[in-house]
């Protein structure tokens, strides 16, 4: 039962890798922007969900519906005003650029936080779970958050598939000077795609805020994961990085119940393994969908 047991806790662990990948796998997608900065900027999200929280009396989930909302704006106004222009150059200065941000907002927090750690208060919900047997419980949180995880790549796909904006983010995707020439404001749907990206890792760095500490220097931990998640599932495929986070949860987990030194190195060697036999990935994707 300890090893159904693990499985059952992998595929709910990859909701939140799956949720960690969603944004940088939309912004790959549609802009060709790999992001160095995506987890960084999820621990920046917990640290304000803190802040929300220690300055006004509003609980985790509440700091949720300041948090992300915030975090959409900032990300079409950076994308506006910083990505846009980087763009423009090349590709790599999108890389150097999303790594200075990367080490703006670790410095910046050090800075304001210090190097503690913190969590978000969230009260019993963070140990209350359904218990199916002696050896299967299923935390709600992780519930939760698996669900999220759904949700968040079913509207991401109708909003691609069915909105006039995800159809041109779409075509924009596939050629850009083409979707201009039929009226595309290019520069706009790109903020817009940012937007949802910002929006999505905020997302998922509260819900990985609420199930465990954290601190300024667990960004690139979490970029690690996105991206791994994002090339076990295809790059390119929204489906495939709820694959990829189910992949990679159930092979942490499945290391661990083996060897617990074999948590992060279990994902790894999937990851590589992927890479090596299969590295189009598992549901691989021509353009974004």
């Amino acid at each position: 039962m300890t090893w159904v047991n693990a499985i059952v806790q992998g595929i709910l662990l990859g909701g939140l890798y799956a949720l960690f990948a969603c944004g940088l796998s939309l912004m790959f997608g549609v802009m060709r922007i790999v992001n160095l900065a995506h987890g960084d900027l999820a621990v920046l999200a917990a640290f304000l969900a803190y802040s929300v929280m220690s300055a006004t009396p509003l609980g985790a989930f509440w700091a949720v519906v300041v948090v992300v909302p915030v975090f959409a704006a900032f990300g079409y106004g950076l994308q506006r005003g910083l990505f846009q222009r980087s763009l423009a150059i090349s590709p790599l200065s999108t890389l150097l650029v999303t790594f200075g941000l990367s080490v703006v907002i670790q410095n910046l927090l050090l800075q304001i936080y210090s190097a503690d750690t913190r969590a978000l208060d969230i009260g019993s919900l963070v140990s209350e779970g359904l218990r199916i047997n002696a050896n299967i419980s299923l935390s709600y949180l992780a519930l939760i958050t698996f669900g999220l995880a759904i949700v968040v790549i079913v509207a991401l796909q109708v909003f691609l598939s069915r909105s006039r904006t995800g159809r041109i983010m779409r075509a924009a995707s596939d050629d850009q000077e083409a979707a201009t020439l039929v009226g595309a404001d290019s520069r706009h749907v790109y903020a817009v795609a940012t937007a949802i990206a910002f929006a999505t890792v905020a997302l998922a760095g509260l819900m990985f805020a609420m199930r465990s500490s954290f601190d300024p220097s667990m960004g690139p931990s979490r970029l690690i994961f996105a991206f791994e998640a994002v090339v076990i599932g295809g790059l390119g495929s929204l489906w495939g990085t709820l694959l990829g986070g189910m992949v990679l949860g159930l092979a942490q987990t499945l290391g661990a119940q083996l060897d617990p030194t074999l948590l992060l190195l279990s994902g790894h060697i999937i990851f590589l393994a992927v890479l090596a036999f299969r590295p189009q990935g598992l549901i691989p994707a021509r353009r974004l969908a």
